[in-house]
């Protein structure tokens, strides 16, 4: 091929989408889709709004990583500040920054886009875009965020960026956005940070 790949929006009709489950975050749908030839299927699918993570890097080039408990798959994942796009109107960006100050009481002057993805393309249409920031420093002691639920119990660790890769590689971790983020990241620094895209980039694929 000679022209870069490129994933392009090309929904098909949908004959009939009914709201099979209402959640407290996000709800299940079951849509009636027209393939064309291949005729109309029944797909169900969960309706989520989206989320951000951020890849910390430190002045020493170390990434920060949360050990935080996951229900669903019953395990302590390290994983990096992240949340979900539940504000309404809320930017991508001021989310990412607004989440690593709850989670990791840290604010970044230098904001870039790492990687954007769909986590479960097959059966949600979760958007989820991973931040690089760097130019950290401290929330103010009496501004920090007051941690609730799993996050009260979220252990902070600083590793370098080939213990992370190493760690994604060796099929040690296994949060996505740490796997997405650190190999992003690795590849971003081989090539010395010159093609990321800036912080308040376009993200077309994120939900209305």
């Amino acid at each position: 091929m000679t022209d870069p790949l490129f994933d392009v929006a090309r929904p098909r009709p949908v004959l009939a989408s009914r709201l099979l489950h209402e959640g407290r975050i996000w709800d299940l749908r079951s849509d009636d889709v027209d393939l064309g030839e291949a005729g109309v299927v029944t797909r169900e699918w969960i309706d989520h709004p989206g989320a951000v993570a951020t890849i910390a890097v430190d002045d020493e080039g170390r990434v920060l990583l949360l050990r935080q408990f996951r229900h669903p798959v019953g395990r302590e994942l390290w994983e990096p500040p992240a949340g979900l796009l539940d504000v309404a109107g809320e930017e991508a960006l001021l989310a990412a920054q607004r989440e690593l100050a709850e989670e990791a009481d840290l604010r970044a002057a230098t904001w870039h886009v790492l990687a954007d993805y769909f986590t479960t393309p097959g059966g949600n249409n979760e958007a989820l875009r991973v931040f690089l920031a760097r130019d950290l420093s401290p929330v103010p002691e009496d501004e920090r965020h007051v941690r609730e639920d799993e996050e009260m119990s979220m252990v902070p660790a600083w590793v370098s960026l080939e213990e992370a890769v190493d760690g994604v590689l060796q099929g040690r971790l296994h949060n996505p956005s740490t796997v997405v983020g650190v190999l992003a990241l690795a590849a971003a620094r081989a090539h010395g940070y010159e093609h990321l895209r800036p912080g308040d980039a376009p993200w077309p694929e994120r939900r209305a």
